[in-house]
């Protein structure tokens, strides 16, 4: 278990590594900093004086050394833009895109669990039928589509749920939370169902496809011979093993929903991340891509691992494997 932990970690620390080389670029190759932060007015003692401070008179290696070690620590730098620290730009929107995100996967992984289960076992009733008719315009429309019909219905025609932005929000230290207002919960409501749609469908079709196939194995023929109840059968002995490849695609969605929020924060006008970067790419404001990078890299990276570690739980054949080695 030890030796399966520290190679993922390795594995991590270099993909890692590799993002921050391409958002170190950035800095580099999109736009000049200094150019960005005086203005074209400046004179050249100023440039030169500011990039002094924001040490790009050193050499390439020790910008990228010095890049890799504020990350670390959360530090990118101030933004373009608003002249404020990237990372407290970041922590005002995150908590918006992290309820939203968290929202929207519980959504996705419960109700496709459940309806991949139920249109398994009962493939041929016609709500079944229905429900995997319906699953494909999760599937085949965009995110954009999905949450303006949504606004169109619930919202402009019969006025139900209110159509962009939190609604009210309190505070609890630096977190921020719609969770506990009246308002904010109706406020997430169109947003998490716009967001967690496709992955909903898409986790509910693999579900249903493996179940589908697990329930054809002979152990489990041979569970329903020993005169083992249906719910056993099905919940503790099929559910199981159809979970194992089940796992994988959920911790990708997971990070999924997190990086491309961007189009729902859009439509709804959701004060997130995903906002905050649209926002830094029409202004150039690179410090601020530079962190969105960064930081969805990251979660990709961690959920990856979790992944990795509930794959070594689940699957017995793993552990069997790393007890040979």
């Amino acid at each position: 278990m030890l030796a399966f932990l520290i190679q993922r970690v390795l594995q991590a620390i270099f993909v890692m590594l590799v993002v921050a080389l391409i958002a170190f670029s950035l800095f580099h190759y999109v736009g000049d900093p200094v150019l960005n932060m005086l203005g074209q007015e400046a004179s050249e003692a100023d440039r030169a004086e500011l990039r002094a401070q924001l040490g790009l008179d050193r050499p390439v290696v020790v910008q990228f050394w010095q890049f890799v070690a504020n990350a670390a620590r959360f530090e990118f730098g101030i933004s373009y833009r608003s002249a404020r620290p990237v990372t407290e730009l970041i922590a005002e929107r995150l908590p918006a895109t992290l309820e939203l995100a968290v929202i929207s996967a519980i959504f996705a992984v419960v109700m496709g669990i459940v309806l991949g289960i139920y249109t398994a076992i009962r493939r041929g009733s016609w709500l079944s039928n229905v429900i995997m008719t319906v699953s494909l315009i999760g599937v085949s429309l965009p995110t954009f589509l999905i949450g303006v019909l949504l606004i169109y219905l619930f919202a402009v025609e019969l006025g139900w749920l209110p159509a962009f932005g939190r609604g009210e929000v309190v505070e609890l230290g630096w977190w921020n939370t719609g969770l506990l207002t009246a308002s904010g919960l109706r406020s997430l409501i169109l947003p998490a169902i716009t967001l967690g749609l496709f992955q909903l469908t898409l986790i509910m079709r693999l579900v249903r496809a493996e179940m589908l196939e697990v329930l054809r194995t002979d152990y489990i023929k041979f569970a329903r011979a020993r005169g083992l109840s249906r719910r056993v059968v099905n919940l503790r002995h099929a559910l199981k093993n159809t979970l194992i490849p089940v796992i994988t695609i959920i911790g990708l969605q997971l990070g999924t929903i997190i990086a491309f929020a961007i189009i729902t924060e859009t439509v709804f006008q959701w004060p997130g991340v995903g906002a905050l970067f649209i926002t830094a790419v029409r202004f150039v404001d690179i410090p601020v891509m530079a962190a969105y990078l960064m930081m969805i890299a990251l979660v990709f990276v961690v959920i990856n691992l979790v992944v990795d570690l509930l794959y070594y739980a689940v699957d017995p054949r793993l552990r069997v494997q790393g007890g040979a080695r």
